[in-house]
This record gives C-alpha cells, structure tokens and sequence, in this order.
C-alpha cells in the first residue's frame, strides 16, 4: 500500500473520480473471459494498481505494487504497442518468458493508455490462469478503453484546475476588497491625526506646552502612515518579482539602531518595553532594514500582546549571527493560524477587526531572507503570545 505521501495516490484518486473505469473493467472482463483485470499506472521504475475487478482473488486493490521488471507492461510502456498472448505455451517469444511463469497466468492482454500529449501513462491489462482467445477485435477494445481513460485523466485535471482557479480568484477578489477596507482603515487613523493637530495650531492663542505636545503626536502619526506606506511599496515590489531590496551589508553597531526603533515603539506602547542586547562587536548587516523588520516585529507585539504585560526585545550576537526575538504575553496562537503566520495579508483570522494590513510580519521574514536570514515562531513560557 502507497504511503501517505506517496505522489502515486493521485493517480489512483483520479482513476476513482472515473466513473466509468467498473464498467470498463467488467467489459474487458466480457470480451476477453479473464478473471483479473487492471488499470495500472506504469513509470519507468513502478507498477501501481490504480483500479481493479478481480475474480481470481490474484489479491491486488488499489495502491498495491508489482515490481516493475517482473511485469509485462513494462515491455508495453518500452514499446508503446499491446502486447496480446492468447496462449503463453503456444507463444515463441512469451513461453519461457519469467512473468507468466511467476504470475501463473496463461493469457495476458495490455493496451498502453497514452496522454494526448504523447506521454505513457499506465496500462489497461488483464490476465487469466487460462488461455483466451484474443482477436483484432478485442485489442481495439481495450485500444478504445484506454483512450477513453486518457482523456478522462485529462478532463479531471481540467476541472480540478479550473476549480482551482475559480477559488484562487474568490480569494483574490476577497484579499482585494478586504485590502482596500484596511489600507483606508489605518491611513484613516494616522491622516486624521495629522489633520486635527493642524486644525488646533491654527487656532490663534494656543498654548505653547499644547504646541509641544501637539508635534510630537503628529510626527508619531506621520511615522506610523510612511510605515504603512513602506510596507505596501516592499510588498508590491516583492509581488513584481524583484524582492526586498537591502544595501551591501557593513559592519555597524546596532545597538543604537535597536534602541531608536524601541524608543519609537514606545510612545505609542501601552506595555512596558523591557530590552536585552549583548552585541559586543559590530555586525555586518544593512541598518535600514533591520530597523524596519525589528520594528515590525514590535508593532504587531503590542497591537496583539496583553495590554498589561511587559514586551521583550532580544538583540544578540553569537558566532557571527545575529538574533533578533520579540516576545509579548497572551494566549497562544491558535494551530491554524501558526501556518500562514509569514504570509502576506495575514492577521490571526480576524479581517473583520482591520488590525493592520497583515503585512508586518512577511515584510519581516523577507527582510530576514535578503540578508540571508530566516524566521521563526517559538511558544514563550508562561503562555505568552509572540509578535504576529
């Protein structure tokens, strides 16, 4: 029997959408009077039953395996010809041959079934411990069969492709709508901030220490918009084939770049930041970039971390590689979400909560891989939910 990952079950899964390959069977079982017949898929180096109708009880269901040299099918997939023997005793060329012999059968037919394309696929064969007559006429039938099989073979590809693509473009008209609904969403937050900081500067007789609080939200709002911005401009260049682009890595300290992002962070954090970085020499890598996937990593952690709960900020360095690791605390992702973590348009299932574009963390994982990097995802103790 095939193992569950066995690419093989494919084709047996196909043979079994046909309904018509029983009734196939049972007709070259009529034709010919042999007890046992097949559809098998033949490759160079495998002989897999896919279909079968037997009354000889030779044993073999779908998924089970002859090996390929001991069988006659082989030759046919060689040839591409039926091969026909009536009478394996009164055969010159079969009646010392060793597959009979092994099998026990007198009589043997198979038909090659050939894709339209030109390519061998498998076989449409029976065999018997008797001999059969075996005419011209029967040979087309099993020759008409086979075809029949192809183009079946084919027709299900073609609907399972064009269901494919239907349900591909169901989640692309999906993904574009919810799309638009979150790009407004979150430039919406930061454009109104901006706009009603102005409105009140505007405003004669504001106070000074109103003016000096006023700027730093704007900044923080403008911040968060070219954030925004950044990543749907590295999304769309990774998505037109060019991929993240990231400059000649140089030895830098990124200490300070590790604290501005989390000094950023940090006003706007409704957590506490706690920070660990053991980077004791500089390390070659571009600034830029990994500024921007770290403060991915720290946004998603405190959009989706427990509000009352400490995040912490990991940056250390051993043996030439650097790790960077953000943890939060809630509850643990859920399973089926752990997949798709590092996928674009990604946001833990909830799209009807528009919490950001789902682009933050495979922003993240592509900065990661331009400098030859990679991510991961890791429970914390104390049931604490990572960064998504």
């Amino acid at each position: 029997m095939l193992a569950a990952n066995d690419p093989h079950r494919q084709d047996i899964r196909q043979i079994g959408l046909i309904r018509v390959v029983p009734l196939i069977l049972d007709a070259c079982r009529s034709a010919t009077g042999m007890g046992f017949t097949a559809v098998a898929r033949v490759t160079e180096d495998r002989w897999i039953t896919c279909a079968s109708l037997d009354h000889l009880g030779f044993g073999l269901l779908p998924g089970d395996e002859l090996e390929v040299g001991s069988t006659i099918c082989r030759e046919v997939r060689a040839c591409r010809d039926p091969i026909a023997i009536p009478d394996v005793a009164a055969s010159d060329v079969y009646r010392d041959h060793p597959t009979p012999k092994r099998y026990g059968f007198a009589s043997y037919i198979s038909v090659p079934i050939i894709r339209t394309d030109g390519s061998f696929w498998g076989t449409l064969c029976a065999i018997d411990p008797e001999p059969r007559e075996i005419d011209l006429a029967t040979i087309g039938t099993f020759q008409l069969f086979a075809q029949l099989i192809a183009l079946e073979l084919e027709r299900q590809e073609e609907l399972e492709a064009g269901h494919a693509a239907l349900a591909t473009e169901r989640d692309t008209a999906r993904l574009r709508e919810e799309f638009i609904a979150i790009v407004g969403h979150d430039l919406r937050n930061p454009i109104a901030a901006v706009s009603a900081g102005l409105r009140l500067l505007s405003r004669p007789g504001i106070p000074e220490e109103r003016v000096a609080g006023l700027v730093p939200e704007m900044q923080r709002a403008l911040a968060r918009a070219s954030q925004i911005i950044t990543n749907l401009m590295d999304f769309a260049q990774g998505r037109l084939g060019a991929g993240i682009t990231v400059l000649t890595p140089r030895p830098v300290d990124l200490e300070p770049v590790v604290r501005d992002v989390v000094n950023e962070i940090a006003q706007v954090a409704q957590q506490p930041i706690e920070v660990m970085i053991d980077l004791p020499r500089p390390i070659r890598a571009d600034p830029q970039r990994l500024g921007q996937l770290l403060s991915n990593l720290l946004s998603n952690a405190v959009t989706h971390g427990a509000a009352a709960d400490p995040i912490r900020v990991e940056a250390t360095a051993r043996e030439g590689t650097l790790r960077l690791a953000v943890t939060n605390q809630g509850e643990p992702l859920p399973e089926e979400v752990r997949p798709s973590l590092f996928l674009p348009f990604s946001r833990g299932g909830d799209s009807a909560g528009l919490q950001g574009l789902g682009l933050g963390l495979y922003i993240a994982a592509e900065i990661a891989r331009a400098l030859a990097g990679r991510s991961t995802w890791n429970r914390p103790p104390r049931r604490a939910r990572p960064s998504r």
